[in-house]
C-alpha cells in the first residue's frame, strides 16, 4: 500500500490517499483515507511517463560528438560517428549500457522504456546462435532494474533511401524480411519476461526500407505497436519525395495502414496538412526534444498537432541526456523560442506543465501497449513521488506542482518510483545503483579502451 499525502487522479488533485496495488496493477485509490503501519508513505503521487524511445546503446557515447570538425557537422556526420561507435560493442557491453541506461530513466520519473533496438548480429554482421541475442540482453538489463519494457526490434534493410545497399557501418543493424522473421520468432520465444512485457516492431524509417519490405514485415508486429523515425531531417523528406513522389508523412498515410498502434518518431519536418491527417490517424508523435536540439533536427509543430488532437509523448532517444522534466521543458521551450510566444503546448487556457505532463503520459502509454498513464483501478502501478519540499516546489499548491516540476525543478526530485508496482527507486536512488554502475564503469573501460 502507498500513501500520498497529494495524489494526482483522474479526476484532479486529492488529498490523503491511499493505493492498493496487487499483482502490479492499482486495485484502488481512496481519497480522504488514513495511513496504517507498513504502507509507504509520499508527499506527492504522480503517474509516472513511459520513454517513447531510447538507442540504449548511445548512451555510452555521450559528449564524444560534440567536437566541431572542419567544414559544417549535422546529423549526417553525427550518424557516421554512431556507426564507427556501434561496430566494437559486444553482448556483455550492450546489456551494461543498456541497464545504465534504465536505470538512470526511472530515477528520472519514467517506469517502462520502449527501446527501438536495431543492434542485432555481430561484427560485420555475423549471425549470433541466437539470433535473439541482443535482444536478451536488453531483457536481461530490464530484469536487473525492474523497468517496464516495449522492445521494439528494428527493421533495416537498406543503407538510404531508394533502396541503396547497406554500408559495412550498418552490417550489424541489417536485415532482409526472412531474417527479421526469423530474429521476431526467437525474440517472442525469450522465457521468463514480466507479463507487462510488450513486443512490436520498429521499421528504422522510408530510407532504410523499401514499400515491399515494409508491407512484408508489418504484420510481424502481431497486433502490437509500430514505431517508426520519420521526418527527421530535411534531406530525408528530399530524398524520398524524390525516389516515391510524396513527403514522408503523406506517404505513409496514403500506403500504410496507421492507426493508433503507431508511433511516428520526430515527425519534425511536416507541412500543415500532414501534420493535421497524421493527427487524425490516431497515431502518436514521439518527440525527443533533447536529442532532437542536440542533433539540429529543428522543433516539432506543436500548436498544429494540438489543434487536430494530436497525440504525443516523449522520450530519451541518444541517451545524451536523461531527464523527464527537460524534455518537456524543451518541447516547450522550442515553440516558444520559434513563435516567439509563451505557453505555446496547452490548448485554450491553463496549466502549461499540466498539459505537457499528462498529455505525454497518455500519448507515451498509448505508444507502448502499456495500460498506464494514470492513477486508476485496473492500470499497471506506474507511480512516481516528488519531494514536495523542495525549494522549486516548496511555494506551489498541488495545482502549481507540475509547472513547478517541468519549468522550475532540477535533476532528484524524484523520490520513489514504481515500474508495474516494483518498487525500483527509493529515497531518490535506484534500489541497484551501485551494481548496475560498476558494471557500466568495467564494461566502458574496455569499451573506450578498444576505440
Amino acid at each position: 500500500m502507498i500513501f500520498a499525502n497529494h495524489a494526482l487522479l483522474p479526476q484532479g488533485w486529492a488529498r490523503d490517499v491511499r493505493i492498493a496495488v496487487a499483482e502490479g496493477r492499482i486495485m484502488g485509490a481512496t481519497p480522504g483515507a488514513s495511513p496504517l503501519p507498513g504502507d509507504t508513505r509520499v508527499q506527492c503521487l504522480l503517474p509516472a511517463l513511459s520513454n517513447l524511445h531510447s538507442h540504449s546503446f548511445q548512451r555510452a557515447m555521450a559528449g564524444m560528438t560534440e567536437h566541431r570538425a572542419a567544414g559544417r557537422d549535422s546529423f549526417w556526420t553525427w550518424r557516421d560517428l554512431m556507426y564507427r561507435f556501434a561496430a566494437t560493442l559486444t553482448p556483455d557491453q550492450v546489456q551494461a549500457i543498456a541497464a545504465l541506461v534504465f536505470m538512470e530513466i526511472q530515477e528520472a520519473g519514467y517506469a517502462a522504456v520502449a527501446e527501438f533496438h536495431y543492434l542485432h548480429h555481430g561484427p560485420g554482421g555475423a549471425a549470433y546462435a541466437n539470433p535473439a541475442e541482443m535482444s536478451a540482453r536488453i531483457f536481461a538489463a530490464a530484469a536487473q532494474t525492474g523497468i517496464g519494457l516495449t522492445h521494439l526490434p528494428v527493421f533495416y534493410s537498406h543503407g538510404g533511401a531508394g533502396g541503396q545497399a547497406l554500408t559495412p557501418g550498418q552490417a550489424r543493424f541489417g536485415c532482409d524480411a526472412d531474417r527479421f522473421a526469423a530474429l521476431m520468432a526467437a525474440v517472442r520465444v525469450t522465457p521468463g519476461l514480466p507479463p507487462d512485457t510488450h513486443i512490436g516492431i520498429a521499421p528504422h524509417s522510408l530510407r532504410a526500407t523499401t514499400p515491399d519490405g515494409l508491407a512484408l514485415v508489418l504484420p510481424l508486429a502481431k497486433g502490437g505497436p509500430v514505431h517508426i523515425h520519420v521526418a527527421e531531417q530535411p534531406l530525408e523528406v528530399t530524398q524520398t519525395l524524390g525516389w516515391l513522389g510524396a513527403r514522408p508523412v503523406d506517404w505513409l498515410l496514403d500506403n500504410t495502414p496507421i492507426d493508433a498502434r503507431w508511433c511516428a518518431i520526430h515527425a519534425t519536418h511536416m507541412t500543415a496538412s500532414e501534420t493535421a491527417r497524421l493527427a487524425r490517424s490516431g497515431a502518436v508523435a514521439g518527440l525527443c526534444p533533447i536529442t532532437e536540439a542536440n542533433l539540429g533536427d529543428g522543433p516539432f509543430n506543436g500548436p498544429g498537432w494540438l489543434a487536430a488532437d494530436g497525440a504525443f509523448g516523449v522520450g530519451s532517444d541518444s541517451n545524451v541526456r536523461i531527464a523527464l522534466a527537460e524534455e518537456l521543458r524543451t518541447l516547450e521551450y522550442s515553440q516558444r523560442l520559434r513563435d516567439l510566444a509563451r505557453n505555446v503546448m496547452v490548448t485554450g487556457t491553463g496549466s502549461v506543465g499540466h498539459a505537457l505532463y499528462i498529455g505525454a503520459a497518455a500519448g507515451a502509454a498509448q505508444a507502448l501497449g502499456r495500460a498506464s498513464g494514470a492513477i486508476a483501478p485496473g492500470l499497471w502501478a506506474d507511480l512516481v513521488a516528488v519531494d514536495m519540499d523542495h525549494p522549486s516546489l516548496c511555494a506551489l499548491t498541488p495545482a502549481q506542482v507540475l509547472d513547478g516540476l517541468v519549468f522550475a525543478a532540477p535533476d532528484g526530485i524524484v523520490t520513489d518510483l514504481w515500474s508495474a508496482g516494483r518498487h525500483r527507486v527509493k529515497g531518490g536512488r535506484h534500489v541497484e545503483r551501485d551494481a548496475v554502475r560498476a558494471n557500466y564503469r568495467a564494461a566502458i573501460k574496455g569499451l573506450v579502451s578498444g576505440l
